[in-house]
């Protein structure tokens, strides 16, 4: 069915308000503005299922401004060179740049998703990951749900550095890596500094999505940058960094349905190598299917060893099995829960272990 003007500008807002506020000055503008303006909004009116959101819009004008550089309003967009902030030229700019361009916008709304391999969340995954191999007995086999590019898979071979309140530091992974890794690292009341192993084995890897980004096309690898905020070059340096550092290892990418395929996808790995399974900001685009998916995951952890770690909003993952921790609730700009789940003859044992800044910079260790 599909998404009503209305709807779209409520979206809109949100992410300017939740999601952009504080992260990102330019697409706070910009979606707060679209979501006032009918014919900007109304753009999204093509997309796809539940694609008609915020980063959607700011990916497709993203790429257009990647293919027009020396366009005016590439001054705002340091991904292209631009160094000027946020003024009163920005949004009319904006607004009619895209309008000029509204047949090709459209165009690129209606075959795309959002692909967005936030290479930083490694950081935040790493520690449960870690977790789940322990509890495992060590080798374990990763399957990451709406893998993207699969840029995630590889974190085992990534360097980490926590940055502890109090000065310590924690780090992990190979010493020469080519993807370095910082996050800072708080306790919330109670909680006590995790053990952070340094090394993490994965005998076999694969990723499962709906579009998986083929790394060795530059006009899919151009998306992939598209989604990425334009205002923060730093995180497109570093996908960029991913990117070159996968293409000698490319793992086994899935094209697939989340729920309908997760079984299949989980087949491709090895049965007596236990399965962790994870997922990142993909529950908020499976709609009413998330308790298919849950159902899913129970009925695989029936079949072998399964964990499954997810850095999601609280309300989109680990509410239906954890339920009435409102205290995990996102109520203050997009801080997810990173959980970590495993089911003992059918029954989960949850645990949330911290709670996470969207992009991978923060994340505050929960007590257990």
């Amino acid at each position: 069915m599909p998404i009503g003007l209305d709807e779209i500008k409520s979206r809109l807002r949100k992410f300017a308000t939740v999601e952009a506020a504080g992260v990102s000055p330019l697409y706070e503008h910009l979606a707060s503005k679209s979501a006032e303006d009918d014919d900007v909004a109304g753009l999204l009116t093509g997309a796809r299922g539940g694609e008609a959101r915020g980063p959607l819009l700011m990916a497709t004008a993203h790429r257009l401004i990647q293919a027009d550089p020396i366009h005016p309003l590439s001054r705002y967009y340091p991904s292209v060179g631009g160094f000027d902030g946020v003024d009163s030229e920005t949004w009319p700019l904006f607004r009619s740049f895209l309008l000029e361009r509204a047949d090709r916008a459209m165009a690129i709304i209606s075959s795309r998703y959002t692909q967005t391999n936030e290479v930083r969340r490694a950081a935040l995954l790493y520690p449960a990951v870690t977790a789940a191999a322990k509890e495992a007995g060590g080798k374990i086999s990763l399957l990451e749900v709406g893998c993207s590019a699969g840029l995630l898979l590889g974190l085992d071979k990534f360097a980490y550095r926590y940055q502890c309140d109090g000065g310590e530091q924690l780090t992990a992974g190979p010493a020469k890596a080519a993807v370095g890794l910082h996050c800072a690292l708080d306790l919330a009341p109670g909680a006590v500094t995790p053990k952070v192993p340094k090394k993490l084995t994965v005998t076999a890897r694969a990723g499962l999505d709906r579009a998986p980004v083929d790394l060795g096309d530059e006009d899919e690898l151009a998306w992939l940058e598209a989604c990425v905020w334009a205002d923060q070059p730093d995180r497109i340096r570093l996908l960029r960094t991913a990117a070159a550092a996968q293409g000698k290892q490319r793992p086994e990418l899935i094209t697939g349905d989340a729920v309908d395929d997760l079984a299949s996808a989980a087949a491709t790995l090895p049965a007596a190598v236990p399965l962790v399974v994870l997922t990142s900001h993909v529950l908020a685009y499976l709609g009413d299917r998330r308790a298919d998916f849950l159902d899913e995951l129970r009925k695989l952890a029936g079949e072998r060893p399964l964990w499954w770690v997810s850095e999601e909003f609280y309300g989109a993952a680990l509410e239906p099995l954890l339920p009435g921790r409102a205290e995990l609730a996102d109520t203050n700009g997009g801080t997810a829960v990173l959980g970590l789940v495993r089911w003992e003859g059918g029954a989960p044992d949850v645990r949330a272990l911290a709670r996470t800044a969207p992009h991978g910079q923060r994340m505050t260790w929960l007590p257990v």
